[in-house]
């Protein structure tokens, strides 16, 4: 059961009450529960172990019309013999504050979608929408891509010496402090001045540091930190790794054993663990790693702010599928998400690594110079797990002179000044929005692929490199939505929703949740719905030019396909152009060869493509090509770049299908120096610009290669 997908489908003046009604094609299901029902003895109801789950449960009793003794609710965190046949032998009964809290969070969605969106429609284009929560990731997104904007570099640099002892090899060193303070060199004249002064001076040994700290594992993945994670190492989005999970959840099928939960519920934002699982993981880290790996007692990790503490991690149901074991039996992605789910859980039970850090304190009068490295004592739990973080980068490694003392003078070999410039706040990837979302307390562990789905379905959001880029269709959108409701999508009011819809599964009173919402809401609604005409001039841009047919201003507008040219005295005077035709540089060197007219670039949904400047009487199109040849010389084609139906850009051949080579990277006409390939792909990743062979996979710097991958 579900809203209406036409109407509001919330009765505001009896209580916020729901019009919920069967879902299109689900009364044949109906049936055939209800005829099965009447033939039992009790109706056990099994739905996922969570809000939406007991909403489900809540539901099918109301299709199935049962009284309340033949039914009972039944929960398990994995689907395995074991937890079921547990669950079976205890029944509740349905969680009504859960069912409440989860109707509550359906109506407010509800309530700003449907009564939201139509202003979009009115003041930008149809077809758009509004999300409680999906907009406020958007304002999240559309906010840093301001910060970036409006980043300023600036100007700094750092000087390293590469000196050496009497009984050492040459090492690097670099100028951390000036007269005790914070080196700060802000340009090459300063740079210059610092170097002259240090050059004849004596280098000295002041100190050498050692210090010896213990490194925590992580907990175990929540939903979260499952996505983050999987969206780093494998580049996993939100939606795949959720789609992989379930998978993982619902059953593989392991040879004699049969269809087995290889994993817990996935939709958990608690860290908690079953005491009989931690008995059982430990059991397995004294017989794999031995005694010395093992912790004294089981670890227990702080609980997650407003977490559902009913649910446990995401950890393997059992120990003895390892993934050597369990390999065979699974998908390739099945497999890497598994691993990381094995390794994560099996490290946080694991010992503390111990780590010694070693650093060189170096002087040359008031100039302080430093040098650390990190030795690994104890593995511990890394002998298993290392998280990776974000843009993760391989670290240079550091090896320091053992034959050191205190005091000792050194030879200065060389002064190295390097220049650099501050970087701009880093646009989002998938994992970091997650992270921002959790951070804040927007979304549900069950809300966070679909949120992010659905920014790419309503083109607000592309992904470029890994990273979420605003389209000019989100900005616009999100600089309405924070012009005209600047509380509702706002960060702070969404998380403390959260916590009131989170109070309503404690108990609280939900009609007074959505009283306290909706009555400043229906304000503010009013007052946006009288500004239509300042609102749509948030979505237009003015021109130089004039109406061919009335003489009114001419503005550019949204609609379906884009942007276009539209007459300001609409719906009066209904001329239109093709916002491409109006823009001399989109023109191109090149006849039209069904009529001769000039050919001219147009954006099209799936990029740009070369079309006829006589359209509509001429409808000729064609490719636009990126002039480079494809790598696959026997088709004749071109690159072309295209745009996929979720607004990924990608490249390939426009004698497609015919010629299938494609690339998600742009191409530069250069061969590669290892197997003479005609293209190279241009990579500007976490990892770093470099480019890439794709027939050879040998990664290059822009001007050499560098290594094999």
């Amino acid at each position: 059961m579900d809203l209406p997908p036409k109407k509001l489908g919330v009765n505001i003046r009896d209580h916020f009450q729901p019009e919920y009604q069967i879902i299109s094609g689900k009364e044949k299901v109906i049936k055939s529960l209800r005829a099965s029902a009447k033939e039992a003895r009790s109706v056990l109801l099994a739905t996922d172990p969570d809000r939406e789950g007991e909403a489900i449960a809540h539901h099918v009793v109301l299709q199935l019309r049962l009284p309340k003794d033949r039914v009972g609710r039944v929960l398990f965190n994995e689907i395995t013999k074991r937890a079921v046949t547990e669950a079976v032998k205890h029944p509740g009964v349905i969680n009504q504050n859960k069912v409440e809290a989860q109707q509550a969070r359906r109506v407010l969605d509800r309530l700003v979608g449907y009564m939201v969106s139509p202003i979009l429609w009115k003041t930008v284009a149809k077809g758009l929408s509004a999300g409680r929560v999906q907009s406020v990731a958007l304002r999240l997104i559309c906010e840093r891509e301001e910060a970036i904007r409006a980043f300023v570099a600036e100007e700094y640099w750092s000087i390293t010496a590469t000196v050496q002892g009497s009984r050492t090899d040459a090492f690097a060193t670099k100028l951390e402090k000036i007269d005790g303070k914070k080196a700060v060199i802000p340009n090459q004249e300063e740079a210059q001045r610092i170097l002259d002064d240090i050059t004849p001076r004596t280098f000295i040994v002041e100190d050498i540091q050692k210090k010896k700290t213990s490194q925590r594992p992580s907990p175990p993945f929540i939903t979260s930190t499952l996505q983050q994670e999987a969206f780093r190492r494998y580049k996993f989005t939100a939606k795949k790794t959720m789609r992989v999970a379930q998978s993982l959840y619902e059953g593989v099928e392991l040879g004699d054993e049969g269809p087995t939960g290889l994993i817990t519920y996935m939709r958990t934002d608690s860290t908690r663990i079953a005491p009989e699982a931690i008995q059982m993981v430990r059991d397995y880290i004294l017989t794999s790693y031995g005694q010395d790996y093992l912790p004294n007692k089981p670890r227990v990790f702080a609980k997650v702010k407003a977490a559902q503490e009913a649910h446990e991690a995401i950890r393997p149901t059992s120990m003895k599928w390892d993934p050597k074991s369990a390999k065979k039996y699974l998908t390739a992605d099945q497999q890497r998400l598994y691993d990381l789910i094995w390794n994560r859980f099996v490290a946080s039970q694991m010992k503390d690594a111990r780590i010694e850090t070693i650093t060189l304190i170096i002087s040359a009068g008031p100039y302080e110079f430093r040098t650390s490295a990190s030795n690994v004592l104890f593995l511990g739990f890394r002998q298993v797990y290392q998280e990776m973080k974000e843009n993760n980068k391989a670290e240079a490694l550091v090896v320091l002179p053992d034959k050191i003392n205190v005091g000792e003078s050194l030879r200065l070999l060389q002064l190295d000044p390097k220049q650099h410039f501050t970087q701009p706040p880093p646009r989002f990837a998938e994992s970091s929005i997650i992270k921002e979302m959790e951070q804040n307390g927007i979304g549900r562990p069950s809300t966070y692929a679909q949120i992010i789905s659905t920014l790419y379905d309503r083109k607000y959001v592309v992904r470029d490199g890994g990273k979420l880029v605003p389209t000019e269709l989100g900005v616009t959108v999100n600089r309405i939505l924070v012009s005209e409701f600047p509380d509702v999508f706002s960060v702070d009011f969404t998380a403390r929703m959260e916590k009131k819809l989170d109070g309503i599964e404690m108990g609280d009173d939900s009609l007074q949740v959505l009283d306290d919402f909706y009555g400043p809401f229906q304000q503010t609604l009013d007052v946006a719905n009288s500004r239509r005409s300042e609102i749509r001039k948030l979505a237009t841009q003015d021109t130089d030019e004039t109406c061919p047919d009335c003489g009114s201003p001419l503005i550019i507008r949204w609609g379906r396909s884009g942007k276009f040219i539209a007459c300001t005295a609409f719906p009066k005077c209904r001329f239109t152009r093709n916002l491409e035709e109006s823009e001399a540089p989109n023109h191109v060197d090149k006849a039209c060869p069904k009529c001769g007219g000039a050919l001219v670039i147009k954006n099209g949904r799936y990029g740009p493509f070369l079309g006829c400047s006589n359209y509509p009487k001429c409808r000729h199109v064609e490719p636009y090509d990126t002039g480079i040849s494809c790598p696959r010389g026997d088709c004749g084609g071109k690159i072309v770049e295209r745009r996929s139906k979720k607004g990924r850009t990608f490249y390939g051949c426009s004698k497609y299908p015919k010629c299938d080579f494609i690339s998600s990277y742009p191409l530069v006409a250069e061969s590669c120096p290892n197997c003479d390939y005609s293209v190279l792909e241009d990579r500007n990743t976490s990892r770093g610009h470099y480019r890439m062979c794709p027939n050879c996979k040998t990664r290059f710097s822009v001007d050499e290669a560098v290594e094999n991958e």
